[in-house]
């Protein structure tokens, strides 16, 4: 059992067995919007997104009208895409948020900060949310000094993220050590670079929340 899993509240929970498995680029263009899912690619040329935009400046597209819904379906897509949650946990999250004190928008997405799989990204451990909760998936991480193969899991102020330590044997863990100097990380979270552990110094604020997501019309959307 893992340690979060001992917590009150039970925010430890599986995975969903039914998850998208089609191209990541198909996702962005469909948003029309970088969603950074697949990391260092998503800042290169080779990136859909950059060479649909190319396209459409040799050929004339007559825009379609988007009703409010489906701006607000959009936004939706969008951040759960962003960090890879179904529909029916992106509801769970939701429905815990709106129970929480604040701004139910906000709190949904201080929650969704709050995976494992997403500090794992944030420390720079993996290059795209994907790969970060795979290599939760894959028993590599250790919270708290236990191991934790469950992307979900919420983290909470002053825990600690480190590598197991037959996992640390790796080639991926090697490279990573090389480059890790790169990683810009959040203020709400720490890296000793010599030990690899990362720690959570606070919970993230709304400062802290990519500022393309527009929290009031994930509300607006599951208020109707």
């Amino acid at each position: 059992m893992t340690v979060a899993a001992l917590r009150e509240g039970g925010e430890c929970r599986g995975e969903e067995m039914a998850r998208y498995i089609g191209p990541s680029c198909h996702l962005c263009r469909y948003l029309g919007e970088k969603l950074m899912l697949k990391g260092e690619r998503c800042s290169t040329p080779k990136c859909a997104v950059e060479r649909r935009k190319i396209a459409q400046g040799r050929r004339r597209f007559r825009q379609r009208k988007v009703s409010d819904r489906g701006l607000q379906l959009r936004e939706k897509q969008k951040v759960r895409f962003s960090y890879g949650v179904l529909e029916r946990q992106f509801r769970g999250l939701f429905a815990k948020a709106a129970t929480a004190p604040g701004i139910t928008g906000e709190n949904l997405l201080i929650l969704l900060e709050r995976r494992l799989d997403n500090v794992v990204y944030r420390l720079g451990f993996g290059d795209s949310r994907a790969q970060a909760r795979q290599i939760v998936q894959h028993g590599h991480i250790l919270l708290n000094g236990r191991k934790t193969d469950i992307p979900s899991c919420l983290v909470e102020s002053g825990d600690v993220i480190a590598w197991r330590q037959a996992s640390m044997k790796t080639e991926y863990y090697k490279a990573l050590v090389e480059k890790i100097d790169a990683a810009i990380r959040p203020p709400w979270l720490s890296l000793n670079k010599e030990t690899m552990e990362g720690m959570v110094l606070a919970p993230p604020g709304r400062d802290d929340i990519d500022p393309k997501f527009n929290a009031k019309a994930l509300v607006e959307y599951y208020s109707r």
